[in-house]
């Protein structure tokens, strides 16, 4: 069984959602704690608080890359490939929903899914496919921003 997959399980466990697991994924990746930083990501759930919109798996991707290409402090500017790799993310995230769940709404998913047996593969995916969006932009996911 997949790594990041018993991750998922672990944590999930604990009762954090899509967006949550992405982002302690990546925290720990880099060995950081940031309950902040979960405890906003629980915003992003479940399509944006419960409402049924964009996956939060999406959410917490897009998030991902932002921790390393965002802005974060009055001195940094974004990393000049973080708007094409959250580009490269939403398309492929389009796609592989759009074909397996008819959507890339978290309605869209849970109505062909109500058991949420596709939200596992969807979050493992999701957070599969921005390491290999970072790596390929010549960012380490163990490293931060800053190193």
């Amino acid at each position: 069984m997949n790594e990041i997959f018993l991750d998922l399980l672990r944590l999930k466990s604990k009762g954090y959602c899509c967006a949550q697991i992405i982002i302690i994924l990546a925290l720990e990746a880099q060995g950081k704690n940031n309950p902040d930083l979960v405890r906003s990501a629980g915003g992003l759930c479940f399509g944006i608080n419960w409402s049924g919109e964009v996956c939060g798996a999406l959410l917490g991707g897009v998030s991902l890359l932002a921790l390393y290409g965002g802005k974060g402090t009055d001195d940094e500017t974004p990393d000049p490939d973080y708007q094409r790799m959250t580009a490269e993310l939403v398309d492929w995230f389009g796609v592989f929903t759009d074909e397996a769940c008819g959507g890339r709404r978290c309605s869209d998913i849970l109505d062909k899914f109500p058991d949420h047996s596709m939200c596992g593969r969807i979050v493992v995916d999701t957070y599969g496919k921005c390491h290999e969006i970072l790596q390929r932009n010549g960012l380490d996911p163990a490293v931060g921003r800053n190193g």
